[in-house]
């Protein structure tokens, strides 16, 4: 399968055109680009100021459950 290519762009183009009309596309195209920016700035921010987890945060309710099959009724 191949990616997206440039006569999927123009279609998409063309079809928000028309939805949109060429006024109010500049604005919607801007604020689209603005949510991505800051959805990308609060991820590198997320993960930059979580510290990583050390043996001693690990609990017990994070461990493994026990691997014992269970008994049947006799």
């Amino acid at each position: 399968m191949a990616g997206i290519t440039p006569v999927h762009l123009i279609i998409v183009l063309v079809i928000a055109l028309l939805i949109l009309g060429p006024g109010k596309l500049p604005e919607t195209g801007a604020a689209l680009g603005k949510a991505f920016r800051d959805f990308r700035h609060s991820m590198t921010d997320e993960v930059a100021s979580t510290p990583p987890a050390s043996p001693a945060d690990i609990t017990a309710a994070d461990a493994a459950p026990p691997t014992n099959p269970p008994s049947s009724p006799v």
